[in-house]
């Protein structure tokens, strides 16, 4: 028995509305300082107010979010006591609010504590979670999945279960205008990658299949003109949905290697999410390689590839994502995102370790070895198209 976990999805033009008409006493906003620069945390107010939903507000979630901060924002809504929890931000604000729902509604529980298994928390019994993305890219606000950093162990974890799953997911296009040509890039490449890995990890299945296949297609239509023209509404709505699809997708197929090793490059180097599971997204193509050819194959089909007869899809598969992210200025190797070698030849040991630790890698179609993910993360270092 499996089960398909997503959200209400609210989409479209000013689908941030769907605010006015909620029921509740009190809204605890949770997102970050430029969030509310951009003015974006007064429209969320503006309709709750509307509803007569009085607001706090935590603005203090960083990039990659830390358990000291998840634990500040829980006690400060302990302190508030809400009855709606608001997230509006990045990938790292949505996944921060989840594990700060689990610890101000859950029995008892910590953030670090949550696994797949993890039942019977209730956590709608106190509070019920709205998830309103900033970005298109990480789909965080249709998945349970969250992603934390250990700061003391330079890892992140990544935990959550389906009982963490966002009541709503408010996908405005509205909020996305504002984002630079660089992260438009960066989290464009990460939805890519969820869909990608999701269509052909171990855990695909035919619900998940069609989801995932959309968003590729949304991705490589839409993402360069968002990124050429951050005010085409057209483009940052289909990237909107791309992303939300996407989440929708991979979290009930789950990802692959790409998302283990970018989880621990950004552990140990700072590397944006989006740029380092994208960077790794056509080496992990290779690398799996002819395990999951019919599926490269189905792919390239679904973007009008032309896999030429007696040729393999995998590798032009992988050839037209790089080009994809060239044309968005994306590096393609990790020497190209400015890690010095020798930083990077001193941290080997490290990386391959974080990935071991990194539950993406059990779901990968093709499970490697130390030595092979040490020789998979050189070669990515070097630009080098994988040939073991």
């Amino acid at each position: 028995m499996w089960f398909f976990i997503t959200p209400e999805v609210v989409y479209g033009q000013d689908a941030v509305s769907r605010l006015g008409q909620l029921k509740g006493k009190s809204a605890f906003i949770v997102t970050d300082a430029n969030v509310v620069k951009l003015g974006f945390v007064d429209k969320v107010k503006e309709q709750l107010s509307k509803a007569g939903i009085g607001s706090t507000v935590f603005d203090e979630v960083e990039p990659d979010p830390s358990l000291e901060t998840v634990k500040k924002g829980s006690s400060e809504m302990t302190k508030s006591g809400p009855d709606l929890i608001v997230a509006l931000g990045g990938g790292s604000v949505l996944d921060a609010a989840k594990a700060m729902w689990v610890e101000y509604a859950g029995p008892g529980m910590k953030a670090e504590e949550i696994n797949p298994f993890t039942t019977g928390m209730g956590l709608q019994n106190k509070a019920r979670l709205v998830c309103i993305p900033t970005t298109s890219g990480t789909g965080a606000e249709a998945t349970w999945g969250i992603v934390l950093t250990d700061q003391a162990e330079q890892r992140k974890m990544s935990v959550g279960s389906r009982e963490t799953m966002p009541d709503i997911a408010i996908v405005d296009p509205q909020f996305a205008t504002e984002m630079p040509p660089g992260l438009t890039a960066q989290t464009g490449m990460d939805a890519l990658t969820h869909s990608v890995e999701g269509f052909t990890s171990s855990w695909k299945n035919d619900i998940s299949d069609g989801l995932c296949i959309k968003a590729i297609q949304l991705v490589f239509q839409y993402l360069p003109r968002a990124y050429k023209n951050g005010q085409d509404m057209e483009a940052r709505e289909k990237m909107a949905n791309a992303a939300c699809i996407a989440g929708m997708g991979f979290i009930n197929s789950m990802c692959a290697m790409a998302h283990a090793a970018g989880h621990s490059l950004g552990a140990v180097f700072h590397t944006p999410h989006g740029r380092a599971v994208g960077l790794f997204l056509p080496y992990t193509i290779e690398f799996i390689g002819d395990v999951r050819e019919e599926l490269w194959a189905e792919i390239a089909y679904s973007i009008k590839l032309e896999v030429p007869k007696g040729k393999k899809a995998g590798p032009i598969l992988a050839e037209a994502i790089r080009g994809l992210a060239r044309s968005i200025k994306e590096p393609l190797s990790i020497k190209e995102t400015g890690i010095p070698a020798d930083s990077f030849n001193n941290s080997i040991e490290k990386l391959v370790d974080n990935a071991f630790a990194d539950f993406q890698l059990v779901t990968t179609a093709r499970v490697p070895s130390t030595e092979e993910t040490q020789k998979f993360l050189r070669y990515a270092y070097e630009g080098k198209s994988i040939d073991f």
